[in-house]
């Protein structure tokens, strides 16, 4: 496909700048950089998608379960005694 663009000044220098420091044409300075931006919005998604669904699971219980599991397991492997998450400090603090 054939694209023709109307770039701004700053734009067209910044591509110039980089085709020059990356020894390429403009235009493969550009592919490279459209490519890049395409292939992060879509990991992007994907980790929206992915956030999005563990907010949408509706395993109340489970998620609860998993929490608690969590909590117990970072207080208990510990160098100190001190405990991150002291019982006297739930709904306060965490």
């Amino acid at each position: 496909m054939t694209l023709t663009l109307n770039l701004s000044s700053e734009v067209e220098q910044y591509l110039l700048r980089e085709a020059d420091q990356q020894g390429l044409s403009i235009e493969s300075v550009t592919l490279q950089l459209l490519a890049s931006f395409i292939l992060l919005r879509q990991k992007q998604t994907q980790a929206v998608n992915l956030l999005q669904s563990w907010i949408d699971d509706e395993d109340i219980e489970e998620q609860q379960e998993t929490g608690q599991y969590l909590i117990r397991a970072l207080d208990e492997d510990r160098l100190s005694e001190r405990k991150l998450f002291p019982v006297e400090m739930k709904g306060v603090t965490w």
